[in-house]
């Protein structure tokens, strides 16, 4: 019969072993790209949402940087 620690040892061995068998270590394949290129795979699908909410941001926080945009506080860059 197994001690409890060897079923916990067991377990976590399972556990691993189906961690490590879902990494992928290889690059995209060439013919892999054209899905990653798409509008949907991008963390801003909409550019002019994302440029209106960098706005708001930089105007509430008085600071801009990193992304090209300037001005003051008073949001009229």
């Amino acid at each position: 019969m197994m001690s409890r620690q060897q079923g916990i040892r067991i377990a976590v061995t399972l556990c691993v072993a189906a961690l490590l068998g879902g990494c992928a270590m290889q690059p995209p394949q060439p013919w892999e790209k054209g899905n990653l290129a798409k509008k949907e795979m991008t963390m801003n699908a909409d550019p002019l949402d994302e440029t209106f909410m960098q706005h708001v941001y930089f105007s509430k926080e008085s600071a801009s940087g990193g992304t090209g945009v300037g001005g003051g506080g008073c949001g009229c860059n």
